[in-house]
């Protein structure tokens, strides 16, 4: 990582000087804009409007504009800003982490020491841990004043930007005004099936389908060509099953999805030692009607035969239940 900033946390007297690092990145595949009649690149240029000039970057301004009236700021008079200036991150008060509203929350910053002792560093971390408090402060990066909260992760403080107070909208809408009449049968199946998809919330589980989907056409296109068929690539796509009007049905449906899924899944986990698996006419009989059309789309078995090899290379690896099933299904269909 490259620090994108220096400065030092002035913690009351104390001053704990830090190398500012994002703590984020973004995965998404870069892509740009060409002519589709024939593949030229789209470039934008910064064109003068008077003079027609293609500018330079050095040679460009900011400006204002308010009631006809244009007020122009060079670089050197925005430098000369006092917050601009500004290199210390001043912690301004104390408050419990529930405070924070969620909303308010912006980008993220790793702290590293930098001094030749990292005691103060320590001391402010151990103080924040020992409080179970966050730090509320203020911070000038990259022309804006910025409102910030200084909290642990691990052994790394974190510097989380916020959103001012004004920069965060109101809600108001009319249609939550009107008074709904939610009945005790349908709050129970609600929690119900809350409660049939709790779980502890591991990051690491989840895909980003779109960008592995993006990444799985360009490795077709590469092999295909244009004469690349986009159902071979991804399957047919299963019909939706239409706007459901009746909750009670919805959430009925719901419940028995959920709890189809579990069973397939433990059957699956069972091991070596299980019974075979029930051949299919069998199968058939035993499930539900309303499992079958709310079970997980699949495509067709045509469609996955023909996915090519650099696309299935690319594909995401699926979740713990999604590759116990598919492991099961070629010893099911040699049983039946």
């Amino acid at each position: 990582m490259r620090a994108i900033w220096k400065g030092a946390i002035a913690f009351g007297l104390v001053n704990v000087p830090v190398k500012v690092y994002s703590a984020t990145e973004d995965h998404d595949i870069s892509l740009h804009q060409v002519h589709n009649a024939d593949g030229g690149r789209i470039r934008y240029q910064r064109r003068c409007e008077i003079c027609s000039k293609i500018v330079d970057y050095e040679d460009i301004d900011k400006a204002y504009e308010d009631d006809g009236q244009t007020v122009v700021l060079s670089r050197e008079e925005l430098k000369s800003i006092p917050a601009e200036n500004s290199h210390e991150i001043d912690v301004v008060q104390f408050v419990p982490a529930e405070q924070l509203d969620p909303m308010m929350f912006e980008k993220s910053y790793y702290l590293e020491p930098d001094s030749k002792s990292p005691k103060a560093y320590v001391l402010l971390r151990r103080a924040l841990e020992d409080t179970d408090q966050v730090a509320i402060v203020q911070f000038a990066l990259r022309d804006k004043t910025r409102l910030g909260a200084l909290r642990i992760r691990g052994d790394v403080l974190v510097l989380q930007a916020l959103l001012w107070a004004d920069e965060v909208r109101e809600a108001s809408f009319s249609s939550l005004e009107t008074t709904i009449r939610i009945s005790a049968q349908e709050r129970e199946m609600s929690a119900a099936l809350v409660d049939s998809m709790a779980a502890d919330f591991e990051p690491g589980q989840f895909t980003d389908d779109y960008q592995a989907q993006l990444r799985l056409l360009i490795e077709a296109k590469l092999e295909k060509g244009e004469s690349l068929d986009t159902e071979e690539t991804f399957g047919v796509p299963a019909a939706g099953s239409g706007e459901v009007i009746d909750l009670m049905e919805a959430l009925k449906r719901s419940l028995e999805k959920k709890r189809g899924g579990r069973a397939a899944t433990s059957d699956d986990s069972a091991g070596p030692g299980a019974a075979a698996p029930a051949s299919k006419s069998t199968a058939a009989k035993a499930a539900p009607t309303r499992t079958s059309r709310a079970a997980p789309k699949t495509a067709p078995k045509t469609a996955a035969k023909t996915v090519p090899k650099t696309a299935a290379r690319a594909a995401p690896k699926a979740g713990t239940k999604a590759a116990g099933t598919k492991a099961a299904a070629p010893s099911a269909r040699k049983e039946a």
